[in-house]
């Protein structure tokens, strides 16, 4: 390489393969966001079901990779970036992240897809619920909002392990 074209990033197949599979989740963020809420902030998390396939498939490091990628695009794409509600999805995914670094250890025996997923949405949404606490509403009273947003991670995390797991089954 010249020293001229010295400052030029170049791109390798890891980084284009994470490059997709981050568009296809932050794609499914956006359609999430227009999708109407049954409540305040129970959202489906479909864009995780990338994340998970990921991790499967190509480990933690690029699920890592997509997962960020997808908060910060997303937030950007959406208006966001910086905002509580930024905050609290790179809070989310933080925590998802960090259980499924650990959980992908565990015997697939008995540990899935949809295991994981019920994990990293119960790791989500209580890493959400902790800095709605910790810094926008520091209230013992959220803690009543707690198996409402448990019940959606239970639900969400199995219909989205279950998608993850057929999408695996077809590879």
């Amino acid at each position: 390489m010249s020293e001229k074209n010295s400052h030029i990033l170049l791109a390798n197949a890891d980084d284009h393969r994470i490059a997709k599979l981050a568009a296809i989740a932050i794609g499914l963020h956006l359609i999430e966001a227009v999708l109407p809420s049954p409540l305040p902030g129970v959202k489906p998390g479909i864009a995780n079901i990338v994340t998970l396939y990921v991790l499967y498939k190509f480990g933690i490091g690029t699920a890592a990779w997509v997962s960020l990628l997808r908060v910060f695009a997303g937030s950007l794409l959406l208006g966001h970036m910086l905002s509580p509600t930024f905050v609290l999805s790179l809070s989310g995914a933080i925590t998802s992240l960090l259980v499924l670094f650990f959980a992908i250890r565990l015997p697939r025996r008995w540990f899935g897809p949809v295991s994981l997923s019920i994990l990293a949405a119960f790791a989500h949404i209580g890493g959400q619920l902790l800095v709605v606490w910790l810094w926008l509403i520091p209230h013992a009273g959220i803690a009543y909002l707690t198996p409402v947003f448990a019940l959606a991670a239970l639900v969400f995390g199995i219909i989205n392990g279950l998608v993850t797991a057929r999408l695996l089954s077809n590879d």
